[in-house]
């Protein structure tokens, strides 16, 4: 005799595995993404993804800090993060973005962007559908760029609509005397103080 409820639990389980969404998450841990930020308890008013930074995921092809999906909306208001951002010197053309994965994905493209009016495309790493490491380490040319920028971070999944999103908030000056060492721990990343008027 068939066992029904056996059998029921069973439909469901299979329902449920074909239309789960993807199970990569992800996000830039260095230099420090909003998220990072918002994480490490730096910044107060960020919202939900304090506690999942790993978690912004929203259809490829978004130029927002959260991807323009329903979640996280806090990381879209420049004004929130105005005051929290990276020091980087000018003369250091190549810097070192870590993304932090707590589940890897079949990945197609990691890209950055300037953010501006017509977001230029400054890098772009083709990983062929490969499964990515748990750390990810990519070397960003900021050469040409100098003080405030955003840098929109974008992990495209291989088998999914969606990617990953994170902004970067840097300020590139050649008047800054900070280092930044590619494999250095976030604290010893100089961040910026608000400055006193």
């Amino acid at each position: 005799m068939i066992n029904i409820f056996a059998l029921a639990s069973l439909v469901l389980a299979t329902l449920h595995m074909g239309v789960a969404p993807a199970s990569a998450h992800g996000y830039v841990s260095q230099p420090p993404s909003r998220q990072a930020f918002c994480r490490n308890d730096r910044i107060s008013g960020c919202g939900d993804v304090q506690w999942e930074p790993q978690s912004v995921e929203a259809p490829k092809g978004s130029f927002k800090c959260n991807g323009d999906g329903p979640r996280f909306p806090q990381l879209n208001d420049n004004d929130l993060w105005a005051d929290y951002y990276t020091i980087v010197p000018a003369a250091d053309t190549l810097l070192s973005f870590t993304w932090t994965l707590t589940a890897a994905h079949r990945t197609t493209t990691w890209e950055y962007f300037v953010q501006t009016d017509d977001n230029k495309m400054i890098a772009s790493f083709d990983d062929g559908g490969a499964m990515p490491p748990t750390t990810v380490v990519h070397h960003v040319d900021l050469s040409g760029y100098t003080g405030r920028q955003t840098i929109l971070a974008r992990w495209n999944i291989a088998d999914t609509i969606n990617a990953f999103y994170a902004c970067v908030d840097l300020d590139i000056s050649a008047d800054n005397i900070a280092t930044v060492d590619a494999d250095a721990a976030a604290p010893q990343i100089p961040l910026a103080r608000p400055e006193l008027k």
